[in-house]
């Protein structure tokens, strides 16, 4: 069964910075290319950012471009998102899946930015 299990959001200022950490199990983590989405309150899923099965390629949306930074240990099977600069309109719900996956199947972690 896949499981992927979201933490490392909370409540930072704007400007702050956080790290999202996603542990994954269930399978072969590596060779999987994997996904940050995220929802913002009364809004769908939003694509954040994916990464390829070995690290090396990495797409990000126009949104977060310059200020997240995903990443991946294939050998503690995790994905993370390092956030900088967080702005209000980054706060939401991110979700980690395979990128091939229509629907994340965690429950997420929160993320509010405010002052």
């Amino acid at each position: 069964e896949v499981q992927l299990v979201e933490s490392g959001g909370g409540f930072v200022q704007p400007g702050g910075s956080l790290r999202l950490s996603c542990a994954a199990s269930g399978f072969t983590f590596s060779n999987y290319a994997m996904s940050w989405v995220r929802q913002a309150p009364g809004k769908g899923l939003e694509l954040v950012s994916t990464i390829n099965g070995g690290g090396g390629a990495t797409t990000y949306a126009d949104s977060v471009k310059g200020r997240f930074t995903i990443s991946r240990d294939n050998a503690k099977n995790t994905l993370y998102l390092q956030m900088n600069s967080l702005k209000p309109e980054d706060t939401a719900v991110y979700y980690c899946k395979k990128s091939s996956a229509l629907r994340p199947p965690g429950q997420g972690t929160q993320v509010t930015v405010s002052s």
